[in-house]
């Protein structure tokens, strides 16, 4: 059976790339489409496999800011011919769903959203953006949204990373998806030596969904330590108005994320996320988390056991939370367990039996 693997972009090793890498150790000899591929901030595994392009990559910055061509991937997808192919995973959370599928060919989608910025947080991009990107949205997002919703038709199965965002393909394209959570390599951080906790931890990318300022704020005047690892388009905004009790790392090497993991008495997670991975790895160290019920967090933490729960993404809420866990002794063995569910092997096998009941059709 001949396989072809797609993927929106390959621009670095995130979440939706790491789900990419389980799939395509289960089709090793595939090719990997994607609309463009930044080589050196892809795992080698990855670059073993043959990578077609699609025009974006050869325009203008095609491979360093392709997301700024999205009105144009429609079209650009059209030009790969999939006709040799029997089955084709698409890892989805920008267009690449809507590809030209052969008559005798299956389609498995496994989405990881359906694209954001068109959909349910559509407004707070527009708030967001500048003149130029208010034009741009006003002017081609009426037309990706019904592109979008074509697209889902192009899917025989789909396959979500959460419940939460099984609903939203549910409430977006009407369509029912399986749930089979993302993988993530618990043994690794598991391994981690227990350490003094002396800080509160934030990892992830600096971008005003996750709300990062608003954990900032929380620490203003509170007598804890606040360690933010990550980089982005925030970065220099929140080190200037941050208080001296926060420290910025910016991006930190894979390598050194077990440590850092184990030494903090605390992950806190204040964004809406569609699964999640941070908060595993947390748990997987030994880290209890402190989340805002929400999204994907919903599901990978259990509250009183391997973390806790704040109702709104306030300084308050935040700095409540802070003290009703430091009140608690937590069970190392059973934040481990819990993120154990998590572990690439778990993924294998159930991305596998939606495979065999998709074929079965």
């Amino acid at each position: 059976m001949k396989t072809a693997l797609l993927h929106y972009w390959l621009l670095s090793m995130r979440g939706g790339e790491q789900v990419l890498q389980a799939i395509a150790r289960q089709f090793p000899e595939a090719p990997i489409y994607t609309h463009a591929c930044r080589r050196s901030a892809i795992a080698p595994d990855l670059l073993a496999h043959p990578i077609h392009e699609s025009l974006i990559a050869h325009l203008p910055q095609g491979r360093r800011r392709c997301q700024a061509y999205l009105p144009l991937m429609p079209l650009a997808l059209r030009r790969w011919d999939f006709s040799g192919f029997d089955l084709l995973i698409s890892s989805e959370s920008g267009p690449v769903k809507g590809i030209r599928k052969p008559p005798h060919a299956r389609h498995l989608c496994y989405c990881h959203t359906p694209m954001r910025y068109l959909w349910d947080l559509a407004d707070d991009y527009y708030r967001r953006a500048g003149l130029a990107g208010r034009l741009a949205m006003r002017l081609f997002t009426p037309a990706l949204r019904r592109y979008d919703l074509r697209s889902a038709e192009c899917v025989d199965r789909f396959v979500a990373n959460s419940a939460f965002v099984a609903d939203r393909i549910r409430r977006v394209y009407g369509r029912e998806a399986a749930v089979v959570y993302p993988p993530v390599a618990v043994d690794r951080f598991a391994a981690a030596p227990q350490r003094p906790r002396d800080y509160w931890l934030w990892l992830g990318a600096l971008v005003p969904y996750k709300a990062p300022d608003v954990l900032i704020e929380a620490f203003r005047g509170l007598g804890e330590r606040l360690v933010v690892a990550g980089d982005g388009p925030l970065l220099r905004t929140l080190r200037k108005a941050a208080p001296p009790n926060v420290t910025f790392l910016g991006r930190v090497p894979d390598a050194e994320l077990p440590g850092l993991y184990a030494g903090a008495k605390g992950l806190l997670f204040p964004g809406v996320e569609d699964f999640g991975i941070v908060p595993v790895e947390a748990q997987a160290a030994g880290t209890p988390v402190l989340a805002l019920r929400a999204g994907g967090a919903l599901e990978t933490v259990r509250e009183g056991e391997t973390g806790l729960f704040f109702d709104v993404p306030t300084p308050a809420a935040i700095r409540a939370a802070i003290e009703e866990a430091k009140s608690r002794r937590w069970d190392v063995a059973a934040l481990r367990r819990n993120a154990a569910r998590f572990a690439p092997e778990h993924f294998a096998a159930a991305f596998a039996a939606q495979l065999s009941a998709l074929m079965a059709r």
